[in-house]
């Protein structure tokens, strides 16, 4: 795509071969036929004064944070720098970005309400936590593949045009794209929130070039609520809409490599990947939706036992996680973060009979291949010289 110039709103609806505005109508009506909640437009360069403005006060807000170090051992936000706020140097040629989010809750879970039994999970030591998000098939496979299938349609209509898909897979400002399009706003936990679904959903975007007519962005609706602030096990949540990712517990389990610090293990509790509790407090999540596509409902890990998982070999794991966002951590990981959990339930529970199958799991695992493994499983069977 070569360098893009914005039209004006006449321009667009002067266009003598695509109604900029009955294509995007178009656009909205095939992304909700695709499993999409809601889309939406924003320019890819800003417009005007105040647009400029903001733009600037974004990318000081990302350089601030990147020289503060809150990025931890993720090295390619700092190595793609400002790109990451630019998409016309990301993707070269965009005039318009089509910010898309998808709703992830499963269709067929939960009897009760999905925040109690997710709560129900964390206060049971035993019982294997693991994000909602990651319940169902890869989000990353899901969305950029139905946003292809919406480029697809688009071309259909109107012919071959540039574009890029983007799921979480590159340098992209998801929340701050999707934000600008009016999808939501930035809640206090940097996440982005609805008022029509919450924040259980997933983002995606479609860079083309094409000019088509941006919304408008919506007001923040978080007022002096700081629930998720408050919540935080390890106080992540440095400032309202900063997070210190090396202090996050979905990062430690997650993208973090090696060991994870001594001072954050016991905060983890049973979560052996990802953290919910933010979202879990979020008056706003009362409105979160049901997905309509099969993709999301619950795969195999459901209701597994710390124990059972622990178990897994490399090939195991790889076998039980197919299709899912976990397996891209890794069989070392997982069983780092598992013997984190297990450490944690040896000091809360008080039967004998659960105290010595977790001693007898962590005991199994004291002579692992791996030297990161052997580390936290020392680390979980210290409680009992404690205790004794």
């Amino acid at each position: 795509m070569d360098s893009p110039t914005r039209p004006s709103d006449q321009e667009l609806a002067a266009s003598p071969e695509v109604d900029p505005f009955e294509l995007a109508r178009s656009i909205r009506a095939w992304a909700l036929e695709l499993g999409f909640a809601q889309v939406a437009f924003c320019d890819a360069l800003p417009r005007g004064d105040e647009a400029d403005a903001k733009a600037l006060e974004t990318e000081g807000r990302l350089r601030d944070w990147l020289d503060k170090g809150y990025h931890g051992t993720m090295k390619y936000m700092a190595r793609h720098g400002m790109r990451r706020a630019r998409p016309t140097e990301l993707v070269p040629g965009t005039v318009t970005v089509i910010a898309v989010r998808m709703d992830y809750l499963p269709a067929t879970r939960d009897e009760g309400h999905w925040v109690d039994d997710s709560w129900d999970t964390l206060h049971d030591p035993l019982r294997a936590n693991v994000s909602r998000y990651a319940h169902g098939r890869d989000y990353h496979k899901v969305v950029r593949g139905r946003l292809q299938r919406l480029a697809d349609r688009i071309a259909d209509a109107i012919g071959p045009f540039g574009h890029r898909v983007f799921a979480d897979s590159a340098p992209v400002m998801e929340v701050e794209l999707a934000q600008r399009a009016g999808l939501g706003w930035r809640g206090k936990h940097t996440l982005l929130l609805s008022r029509e679904g919450g924040s259980m959903f997933f983002l995606g975007e479609l860079f083309v070039d094409l000019a088509l007519p941006p919304d408008e962005p919506v007001s923040d609706h978080c007022g002096t609520c700081t629930r998720c602030i408050d919540v935080c096990p390890t106080q992540a949540i440095v400032a309202p809409h900063v997070l210190d990712a090396r202090r996050c517990i979905s990062y430690l389990t997650i993208e973090h490599e090696g060991t994870i610090p001594i001072e954050f293990r016991r905060a983890i509790g049973n979560r052996i990947f990802g953290c919910d509790d933010c979202q879990l407090v979020c008056p706003w999540n009362r409105y979160a939706q049901r997905s309509p596509l099969a993709d999301f409902d619950v795969r195999s890990l459901a209701d597994r036992t710390l124990i059972d998982v622990f178990a897994w070999t490399e090939d195991e794991f790889l076998r039980q996680t197919e299709g899912s966002a976990i397996r891209r951590i890794g069989h070392e990981r997982w069983v780092r973060n598992v013997a984190i959990a297990l450490g944690n339930a040896l000091v809360v529970v008080d039967n004998d009979a659960d105290r010595t199958a977790i001693v007898d799991a962590l005991t199994a695992r004291l002579d692992d291949a791996s030297v990161v493994v052997r580390e936290h499983v020392e680390w979980a069977l210290a409680p009992i010289n404690v205790r004794c």
